[in-house]
């Protein structure tokens, strides 16, 4: 028996992944890793879902579930961000 696990992710990854991207795109005082950083930090300040396919997720949510999600996204990337950044900026590390 074969079995393809490569479809199974964490639902918030690619969210994640591109709200950083989206946050950064203005800003010249974040590295690469600082990104990686952040990511890794609101990730970790989110519930893990486990999906096969994001519609799957967003097809069974009710709009309060959805506005919670987002919210709660809202605020992990909010504290990502504050946090690496004032971690970057007590070492002394350069903005590029």
């Amino acid at each position: 028996m074969v079995i393809n696990f490569e479809q199974v992710h964490n639902y918030y990854e690619r969210l994640v992944f591109e709200e950083v991207v989206r946050r950064a795109a203005s800003r010249t005082d974040l590295t690469p890793d600082m990104l990686a950083d952040m990511c890794c930090v609101a990730l970790n300040r989110l519930p893990a879902r486990y999906v096969r396919h994001d519609v799957d997720m967003m097809f069974y949510l009710t709009e309060h579930e959805r506005h919670a999600i987002e919210q709660a996204m809202d605020e992990a990337l909010d504290f990502a961000f504050s946090f690496v950044v004032a971690r970057a900026l007590k070492r002394g590390v350069p903005a590029e």
